[in-house]
């Protein structure tokens, strides 16, 4: 009887190893799913010129939003975008809801934990910003014990913190964030170089200034990590790659910023 069992529960491995196999054979990646289903859902905040804005028509453009079109043109897709606020972004990467963000993320190691990242499509500085009567800050290091304005789980709100500031005002767009650095509600903000320059252009009497580049952000388009996902960033890797050396990421870097920000 022993034996008879014992021949029957290895039976039944053989089976299940042998369904097991057909049945993780047969299964989709993430890119084949997207090529599948005919599009790349992008996540992206859509006020954040001119990386993602609307323009005059309504019509949603920018760096980023012309780079995802790019990408999902070399994956043989359509891009379709969400927006969102930026700290409900990465929330709806985990749970499914988008297949990449595009939206000037930088590559850091606390996000490297949880995402896996493309290569660096673009290089931005990063510069502090202050109201340009302000004497008092001229450095990062004098941001301790100020107050200053970023978006909730942004870098520039993480480095602002390790200055040592004594509080951030979380805000939604760049222009919320100037108003209260003019209006004297915050001491300064952190932000992207050409972001900033972008605002002046409309705004070229607004009394701000750029005190310090604290520091070169590398930017990257972030996925689930996972084995789901490898396909995936080897594609993404490929088309930047392909989009670099063809001259479009420059291109379309100097429509919306008047300079490259693609070249390290």
């Amino acid at each position: 009887m022993k034996k008879v069992l014992a021949l029957l529960m290895a039976l039944l491995l053989v089976v299940c190893a042998a369904s097991c196999g057909e049945k993780k054979a047969d299964e989709k990646d993430h890119l084949e799913r997207i090529k599948e289903s005919g599009k790349l859902i992008i996540a992206m905040e859509g006020n954040w010129s001119p990386w993602t804005y609307h323009d005059e028509s309504g019509a949603l453009v920018g760096f980023d939003t012309e780079v995802a079109a790019a990408i999902a043109e070399k994956l043989g897709v359509t891009p379709e975008y969400v927006e969102g606020a930026w700290e409900g972004l990465f929330m709806g990467l985990s749970n499914g809801r988008y297949d990449v963000i595009v939206n000037g993320v930088g590559i850091t190691d606390e996000r490297k934990d949880t995402y896996d990242f493309s290569i660096p499509y673009a290089f931005n500085t990063t510069v502090l910003i202050v109201k340009s009567d302000n004497t008092e800050i001229t450095t990062l290091a004098d941001l301790k014990d100020k107050v200053t304005a970023n978006s909730l789980g942004s870098t520039y709100e993480a480095i602002a913190v390790e200055a040592g500031v004594d509080h951030v005002e979380t805000v939604d767009t760049l222009e919320e964030t100037l108003n209260l650095v003019l209006n004297g509600r915050v001491d300064a903000t952190l932000n992207a170089k050409g972001s900033f320059q972008d605002y002046m252009k409309a705004h070229p009497d607004a009394p701000l200034v750029i005190v310090e580049e604290v520091e070169i952000e590398y930017i990257g388009i972030p996925v689930v990590k996972g084995e789901d996902n490898a396909t995936l960033i080897d594609a993404i890797n490929k088309a930047i790659e392909e989009l670099r050396a063809d001259g479009t990421l420059t291109e379309i870097s100097v429509k919306y910023f008047g300079f490259d920000i693609t070249q390290e």
